[in-house]
């Protein structure tokens, strides 16, 4: 995945400080030469992370003096503009996060609210946000002040249910609004007491396995990485209910929860042809299986068929272009920031899912090509 650009990160950065009271409103900010020292950035770069913030009220520029922490906003943000947070494990990982952050964080620069991405080099190189780093975000959060959060919960991880809690617990107890992006806290089916946005993932996972019982298909195989979020089993649930509607048994080992990389689990999928297609929990598992068939002399989609979910840039890119469910990832972020204001405005709302209907894209790996 592509790391954000350097100036995002160090306005990243510099905007974390602040929230955190790092920077005094009386005592000039590190001058331009001293950022690109620090960052090791042109200055044109700094230049541009530090006029982003001056443009969303942060900062100010006093003529032969420097730049200075906003005199209308403060350290905190306390005097005017409400701040917002966002606490995504997934942001610079996972596409789809990449866009939903974009668009919320657009969406709050014209509607006159902060946003605070976090900070921390996990999300901004690559490497993934830790239990610990969202903790300690969260504290941020709570000594900064902020008016709500944004969090997408923990996933592929055994103790990530109760990290989940521990975090909207504290922001709950504080009386900070949180707004769950894309998936929930506990199993599905059940709910937690947060507003929810996202796609509504059992009928997604309905509609790729309706089109491929359509095409003809009624042996079918689920894949999973392990400790997926509930969104996973909801679109296994979609599948499964898709399969009973049309008449075809549910076999016992229809879901597999494994490496998509393991030679063995996709010999056992493949060899003597026990299946005559495979849904994937998302396009990444798609396309790693993909890859392990290539390896092993099996064709997709002529000896078996590969659907995914999310609809990621690459999957159109793969050696094979994948059928997929496309996630409506700046829907869901208008969704999600419209959620935020009313909550903020109306804590006592009734606790809401707002789910987004799914779209299927068909493309070449199912074995089905799209009507022109």
């Amino acid at each position: 995945m592509k790391n954000p650009p350097l100036h995002l990160k160090i306005q990243q950065e510099l905007l974390s400080e602040i929230l955190a009271g790092k920077h005094d409103q009386a005592v000039r900010l590190p001058s331009e030469a001293q950022l690109v020292k620090r960052f090791g950035a042109s200055r044109p770069t700094v230049a541009r992370a530090l006029q982003e913030l001056k443009l969303q009220g942060f900062l100010e520029r006093r003529a032969g003096s420097g730049t200075y922490l906003s005199r209308e906003r403060g350290a905190h943000g306390a005097q005017g503009v409400r701040q917002l947070g966002l606490i995504v494990p997934g942001l610079g990982q996972v596409e789809i996060f990449d866009v939903i952050c974009g668009e919320l964080a657009g969406l709050a620069r014209v509607h006159d609210l902060g946003m605070h991405w976090g900070g921390g080099s996990g999300p901004l190189e690559g490497v993934g946000m830790s239990v610990a780093e969202a903790e300690e975000l969260c504290t941020r959060y709570i000594a900064g002040g902020v008016s709500g959060v944004f969090f997408a919960p923990f996933e592929h991880a055994g103790d990530n249910e109760a990290a989940n809690r521990r975090i909207t617990e504290r922001l709950s107890h504080a009386g900070i609004p949180v707004v769950l992006l894309d998936r929930d806290l506990c199993p599905f089916p059940k709910r937690s007491n947060f507003d929810l946005v996202g796609i509504d993932n059992f009928a997604g996972g309905y509609l790729l396995a309706e089109h491929l019982l359509k095409l003809g298909n009624k042996r079918l195989a689920f894949v999973a990485r392990p400790f997926s979020a509930g969104t996973v089993e909801a679109r296994q649930a979609g599948a499964r209910a898709a399969m009973l509607a049309h008449g075809v048994p549910v076999a016992g080992d229809f879901f597999y929860e494994a490496d998509p990389g393991d030679s063995r689990l996709v010999r056992s999928l493949s060899v003597g042809r026990p299946y005559d297609a495979v849904i994937c929990a998302n396009d990444h598992t798609a396309a790693q299986l993909l890859q392990t068939l290539t390896r092993l002399g099996v064709r997709v989609p002529g000896d078996l068929r590969l659907v995914g979910f999310d609809d990621v840039r690459f999957a159109t890119l793969l050696t094979v272009p994948l059928t997929t469910v496309q996630q409506p990832c700046r829907d869901i972020a208008l969704t999600a920031f419209h959620a935020m204001r009313e909550r903020m405005a109306a804590p006592a709302l009734p606790v809401r899912s707002l789910l987004l209907t799914p779209r299927l894209m068909v493309r070449e790996s199912c074995g089905a090509y799209p009507s022109r």
